[in-house]
């Protein structure tokens, strides 16, 4: 059995503000960085042996110091970034309900049938996770792993190897810092 840590970055000028990320590059702020000291000292008695991460700066930010405080490899998922918001995307979120209250609404309840103008469908985030995560479980069989993956690709991974709903997108955007464990067995996570 592997045991996934999956991890929220620390927040960023974006997370206080509740402007829409996305794939937009922007660092952790100091709430964030401090989020990721308490992340560091909570998580260093679970026995994480790598840490992974995309290539979005508070993702990776926060993974290469969690990984540098507890003295394991720290690997880049190069294919696994944040999901594209397109035009949402450096938008208050407060804005994108008061000027498309029904898109709002439809993101609330059924994110996977809304596509943001210029961006694309959670289902082709989806597949970048399920992807990603056949790679990792193929290569860690049993033992602990982080990762650490920005909102709403945390749900995305939840949903796929918990099998849960995806919930409130909106509302799982505001959770930095935190971290929840996963236990996998590699043969039942599907890999398509």
């Amino acid at each position: 059995m592997v045991q996934i840590i999956l991890i929220r970055p620390g927040t960023t000028d974006y997370d206080q503000q509740g402007r829409i990320q996305g794939t937009l590059e922007v660092p952790l702020n100091e709430q964030g960085a401090s989020e990721v000291a308490r992340l560091t000292e909570q998580l260093g008695a679970l026995g994480i042996e790598a840490v992974y991460a995309p290539p979005c700066e508070p993702a990776r930010q926060t993974a290469q110091a969690i990984a540098k405080a507890l003295n394991v490899k720290f690997k880049k998922l190069d294919r696994m970034h944040n999901v594209n918001h397109g035009l949402w995307q450096g938008m208050l979120i407060d804005e994108v309900r008061r000027k498309q209250p029904k898109v709002y609404r439809q993101w609330q309840e059924r994110p996977e049938n809304v596509c943001p103008p210029g961006g694309e469908m959670l289902g082709q985030a989806e597949q970048r996770v399920r992807m990603a995560l056949a790679k990792l479980l193929k290569r860690h069989r049993d033992g602990v792993i982080g990762l650490v993956v920005p909102e709403p690709l945390a749900s995305l991974v939840r949903r796929h190897v918990c099998h849960r709903e995806l919930g409130d997108l909106w509302k799982a955007a505001g959770e930095h810092g935190r971290w929840e464990i996963l236990e996998v067995e590699p043969s039942t996570v599907p890999s398509t």
